[in-house]
């Protein structure tokens, strides 16, 4: 049985070696501590695995001969964007994580009016940097064999007028419609736009409104942001999705 999925963002194909990055290299050799023989699984994100296995062993690098070629995939028919007010930290990286999880084709952090996360520049491309590693390790966790595209962080109102769904949902404690008042088709194109800590103003949820966006209750308790993308999602695939 193989042990570890590796993403390798190169071309890929059957009969021929590949030399590891840096950084699969070291956790290949030194945190999973294989050997010479042992079995590796390789994607890189275009669709389908290649099973390899694992021929040479360095203080560098790692080496694997791909052997075989499987067309598996695991993404959900249902497409789905999630656009997420940033939260703080780790909130943020487990909503990301969970996201991808979940089946998300696109996630869109967005700066929002109770957005605590103040992001110059460099900031900004250090976090974004960040989560898409984060995509990368839920995807090889995962199964995933596509990576889910996410976007650089942006102004709501820089996002709202660019958005193109067959359905926008916005969360909105005490909206009148839960799920069960929707009927879409399992391909449809949905977009889940949910607030940071604090939530979206109503000024916010008003404007998404006007963009199509309907507003979306969750049950009658107040969810912390991480946990409502979470449900929300959960609940999108068990109504219109795979699960």
């Amino acid at each position: 049985m193989p042990i570890s999925r590796i993403f390798q963002a190169i071309p890929l194909a059957v009969n021929t070696q590949i030399i590891l990055d840096n950084q699969a290299s070291h956790h290949v050799a030194r945190v999973l501590r294989a050997k010479v023989s042992d079995e590796v699984v390789i994607f890189n994100g275009e669709g389908g695995e290649f099973l390899g296995t694992i021929t040479h062993i360095d203080k560098k690098n790692v080496t694997v001969s791909l052997t075989t070629f499987d067309a598996r995939e695991a993404e959900s028919t249902l497409h789905l964007t999630l656009a997420q007010g940033i939260s703080r930290g780790e909130k943020m990286d487990y909503t990301i994580q969970k996201a991808v999880e979940l089946g998300v084709n696109r996630i869109v952090p967005l700066l929002t009016e109770r957005c605590n996360v103040k992001l110059d520049d460099e900031r900004r491309q250090k976090r974004f940097q960040h989560w898409q590693s984060i995509v990368v390790s839920a995807c090889e966790q995962s199964g995933r064999n596509r990576l889910p595209e996410i976007l650089a962080p942006q102004a709501l109102t820089t996002w709202l007028p660019t958005v193109q769904a067959d359905q926008g949902f916005v969360l909105a404690p005490g909206a009148e419609r839960s799920l069960q008042h929707f009927s879409l088709e399992k391909s449809a194109h949905i977009v889940l736009l949910i607030g940071p800590e604090g939530g979206l103003s109503q000024a916010e949820i008003t404007q998404s409104q006007r963009y199509g966006f309907a507003p979306l209750a969750l049950g009658p308790r107040i969810l912390r942001t991480e946990t409502a993308a979470v449900a929300a999602l959960t609940a999108l695939q068990c109504c219109f999705g795979d699960i």
